[in-house]
């Protein structure tokens, strides 16, 4: 097969593979650029792999960046662009399942495609658009299907993260799991206990991100892969009922990850703890909390003005377009417009500060000052009171006075 017409990511990476033939060695595009590229899809980085080792890259190019140089893998800066360049190369035996225990570098194509992970991945592209495969990938390709390279057995002993990539792939492609390496996925699941969290979160998001997530979460459950995945080991019935969702498309992290919370019913206390075992951000723990409190508060009742106050214009968003997946509307053009109509939406819009209070009523700073900007703020996002000085300043002292009445005299 050949394609006529290179994206122009190709083309311009094209005097690179033009050098180091010229030089006396084998270059290619290989990985998921030549696949997406047949599949007319949009392509990502471009990686080259060749036939010249590694010190035979560097002499070539006269800026380059040792980022994995053990494994064969040189940075190259080229015009504005990046470009990692791999050497060919075999691998020895996986003691840990992750990394291996020696690497060779070789100048054979065929060695090198043939360590890869799916048939569909182990395609090579010449610069003239000839593709190259050794082991069926187009006609995989053709049949939607996802075959390991050689003996998946051994494939996935060597890097356990290929089951949660195969089951990734089924997610973005939509393609199925051939029979031999589904069977070795149900069977050598457990080794995901061997891969960092850090790397199976990545795929593992990257799956409920994918178009077609639901038959993902099909074969993630079938392959028994959730099993060793945090805190899911419980919830099989729960992700199958998250895969009979409507296939709408999940767009942000953070709202995949509500959108799940959900599906399995966690109670509050319960999300963090989840979430930290999966090794995500503080800052997406945060949002996903947020999301899911007033997730479930929408799924009672329609936002009042202290809710949209308190979860601010990002949660509004992710709550809304999650209602559709739970067979209601989301409304967010009507609820925007009442967010924005809040008398305040932070704190620091208050007409009063803390300064303003201290200087009114000629007091020592202590609690008593953040216990009233709250009462304030409260009051004016329910619109009892203007959001003006005078009116809060009046509302304050009234606060205050009838506090001190309520207090129990001393004996």
């Amino acid at each position: 097969m050949k394609l006529n017409n290179l994206p122009e990511a190709f083309v311009q990476a094209t005097p690179l593979l033009q050098k180091i033939e010229e030089a006396g060695f084998e270059a290619y595009f290989v990985g998921g650029s030549v696949r997406d590229t047949i599949l007319n899809q949009p392509i990502h980085d471009v990686d080259i792999a060749t036939s010249a080792f590694p010190a035979e890259v560097k002499a070539l190019f006269p800026r380059t960046i040792d980022i994995g140089i053990e494994h064969g893998t040189v940075l190259v800066l080229w015009a504005q662009e990046q470009y990692e360049i791999t050497t060919f190369r075999t691998e020895a035996a996986y003691q840990d399942f992750r990394r291996p225990d020696k690497v060779d570098f070789v100048r054979s194509l065929q060695e090198d495609l043939k360590r890869r992970d799916f048939t569909i991945n182990a395609l090579a592209l010449q610069k003239d658009g000839q593709i190259i495969d050794l082991f069926d990938g187009l006609a995989d390709l053709d049949n939607q299907v996802l075959r390991a390279v050689g003996n998946p057995q051994e494939r996935f002993h060597e890097d356990a993260l290929r089951m949660m990539r195969g089951v990734r792939f089924v997610s973005q492609l939509g393609f199925e799991l051939e029979a031999r390496t589904f069977l070795a996925i149900q069977e050598n699941h457990a080794l995901l206990a061997k891969i960092s969290v850090e790397r199976v979160m990545i795929e593992f998001v990257k799956m409920l991100l994918g178009t077609h997530r639901n038959q993902a979460l099909k074969a993630f459950v079938a392959t028994e892969c959730y099993q060793y995945c945090p805190g899911l080991r419980p919830y099989g019935e729960a992700l199958l009922r998250m895969a009979d969702l409507p296939a709408l498309p999940l767009i942000k992290e953070e709202a995949a990850w509500v959108l799940l919370l959900d599906q399995l019913h966690l109670n509050a206390h319960e999300v963090r703890p989840f979430l930290k075992a999966w090794k995500c951000s503080n800052a997406c723990i945060r949002q996903v909390q947020a999301g899911y409190q007033f997730l479930l508060m929408r799924k009672a009742s329609d936002w009042t003005d202290s809710a949209l106050y308190q979860a601010g214009m990002t949660t509004i968003e992710l709550v809304e377009s999650l209602l559709p997946f739970i067979g209601q509307d989301g409304c967010l053009n009507d609820v925007e417009a009442r967010y924005q109509a809040l008398p305040i939406h932070q704190l620091q819009d208050l007409a009063v500060n803390g300064r303003d209070l201290l200087q009114a009523f000629d007091r020592p700073s202590g609690p008593w000052l953040k216990d009233v900007l709250q009462q304030l703020e409260a009051s004016v996002v329910k619109r009892n009171i203007a959001n003006q000085q005078e009116a809060l300043l009046l509302f304050a002292q009234a606060y205050l006075e009838h506090a001190e009445k309520s207090q129990p005299k001393a004996k």
